[in-house]
């Protein structure tokens, strides 16, 4: 990702939310079929609750990955 202008530890944390998000979205997501088992409730129903999660979890998505200072600045700062 260098030789593309992009920081290491920035991709990084652009691909830990992408992650993230993809293990609560169906059809994959095994974090979403292990929480509701564990809730005993059905798969739509909780994925109508998480909907405006998932559009939360969207503008943090677009925000670290657009304003590259939010991933580098805790960093930054230890280093």
């Amino acid at each position: 990702m260098t030789s593309f202008g992009v920081d290491p530890v920035h991709f990084g944390m652009i691909m830990l939310v992408n992650l993230g998000i993809g293990l609560i979205t169906p059809p994959v997501g095994a974090v979403l079929f292990v929480g509701a088992a564990i809730g005993k409730v059905s798969i739509e129903s909780t994925v109508k609750a998480l909907l405006p999660f998932y559009a939360a979890l969207f503008a943090v998505l677009m925000a670290v990955t657009y304003i590259p200072a939010i991933s580098l600045w805790l960093p930054s700062v230890v280093l």
